[in-house]
C-alpha cells in the first residue's frame, strides 16, 4: 500500500509539474506567431515588427510576424481571439482595436473581454498640416477659419483613429468639419498639398519630408506633449483647446484565459526590448513615443480608452448604436 501511494503522489506530482510547465515555465518552446490586422508599411505594421524582433532575440525564439488585414482589422482581431490562449497567438494592433465597438455594427468579439491587454508598444502623434497656399499659419488661424466655414479633412476611414483625432480636436475647439474619405496617407497629403482639401492630421513619418521640404505647414500635434522630431509644434492642449489630445497607439493582446505568467512574461520582454538604444533609435525615427506600463495597468487603459471613444464617436455622430 505505501508503495502503491507513492507511486500515486508522483504521478500526480509529475502531472502537476506538467501542467505548471505548459502554463509558462518551458514557455515559449516554439515559434511565436503575431497578426498585424492591417496591410504592410504602416506605422502599425513596422513598429511591431522592430520590436519584436529584439523580443525574438532575448526570448531565442523565432517570431512571425503576419499581416491578415480586411473588414477595417476585425479579420485579424478575431482570429486571435478564436486562437488557442497558449502565449503563442498574439495580436498587435493599434488603438483601432477599442475603437471597433462604437463604430462597427455586430462586431465578432469583444475588444475587452476576449482579450488579455499584454503591453502597449508606442503612442504615434499625428500632426496636423495644411498647405502653405492657405495662407493659415497656426492652428488657431484655422479653427477661426472653421468657424465661417466647414474646414474639409482627410479620412482613412469613418472611426478610424485619424478620423477620431480629428472630430476630438474638433469638437473641443468648436468648429464646422467635413471628412473626405482616402485609402491612405499618400492620397490625403497629395489633396492637402493642392489645395483640394484643407487640412490632414498626418502619421508624422508621412508627413516629415513635405514639412521640411515647406510643402506643408505642421500646425499642431495630437498627443498631450511635444513631438522630438517637430520641437517647435505646439500641441493642441498648449493652444488653449482643453481635452483636444487623442492619443493613437499600438498594443500586444493575447486570447483571453491566456495564463497570467506568459502574459506578464510577455510584458516584460516587450518593455525590456523598448529600452535597447538600437530599438529606441529606430522607433524616434519614425516619430513615435515608447509606452511604458504593466499588463495590468495596460488592461485598465484599454478600458478607459474604450469608454473615451464611445463618447466621442457619439459626440461626433458617428456612433454605430
Amino acid at each position: 500500500m505505501r508503495k502503491r501511494a507513492t507511486l500515486v503522489f508522483a504521478v500526480v506530482f509529475a502531472s502537476l509539474t506538467a501542467m505548471s510547465g505548459a502554463s509558462g515555465d518551458e514557455w515559449p518552446s516554439k515559434p511565436i506567431r503575431v497578426i498585424v490586422p492591417l496591410s504592410p508599411g504602416s506605422a502599425a505594421d513596422i513598429v511591431p515588427r522592430i520590436v519584436f524582433e529584439q523580443v525574438a532575440a532575448q526570448l531565442g525564439q523565432t517570431v512571425v510576424v503576419e499581416n491578415r488585414p480586411g473588414a477595417s482589422g476585425t479579420i485579424g482581431a478575431r482570429a486571435v481571439a478564436t486562437a488557442d490562449p497558449d502565449g503563442y497567438t498574439l495580436l498587435a494592433h493599434s488603438s483601432a482595436h477599442i475603437i471597433a465597438p462604437s463604430t462597427i455594427a455586430n462586431l465578432p468579439y469583444d475588444p475587452i473581454n476576449d482579450f488579455a491587454a499584454v503591453a502597449p508598444l508606442v503612442n504615434l502623434p499625428n500632426v496636423l498640416v495644411v498647405s502653405p497656399a492657405k495662407n493659415i499659419k497656426t492652428v488657431q488661424e484655422l479653427v477661426a477659419e472653421g468657424k465661417k466655414r466647414a474646414i474639409t479633412f482627410g479620412s482613412i476611414g469613418i472611426g478610424s483613429p485619424i478620423h477620431m483625432t480629428m472630430e476630438r480636436f474638433r469638437l473641443s475647439a468648436g468648429f464646422k468639419a467635413q471628412a473626405i474619405p482616402f485609402k491612405g496617407a499618400p492620397e490625403a497629403l497629395v489633396e492637402v498639398m493642392t489645395g483640394r482639401i484643407d487640412v490632414y492630421y498626418s502619421p508624422i513619418l508621412a508627413a516629415l519630408p513635405f514639412i521640411h521640404d515647406g510643402k506643408l505647414v505642421p500646425l499642431a500635434v495630437s498627443s498631450p506633449t511635444r513631438v522630438s522630431t517637430l520641437p517647435n509644434v505646439p500641441t493642441t492642449l498648449e493652444s488653449g483647446y482643453a481635452n483636444s489630445a487623442y492619443r493613437f497607439w499600438i498594443g500586444v493582446f493575447a486570447p483571453a484565459k491566456t495564463p497570467p505568467d506568459i502574459v506578464n512574461t510577455l510584458n516584460a520582454e516587450i518593455q525590456k526590448a523598448l529600452q535597447v538604444p538600437a530599438v529606441s533609435e529606430r522607433l524616434t525615427k519614425l516619430g513615435v513615443q515608447p509606452m511604458s506600463m504593466t499588463a495590468e495597468r495596460f488592461d485598465k487603459f484599454a478600458k478607459e480608452e474604450l469608454a473615451i471613444n464611445a463618447s466621442l464617436a457619439k459626440a461626433a455622430g458617428i456612433s454605430a448604436h
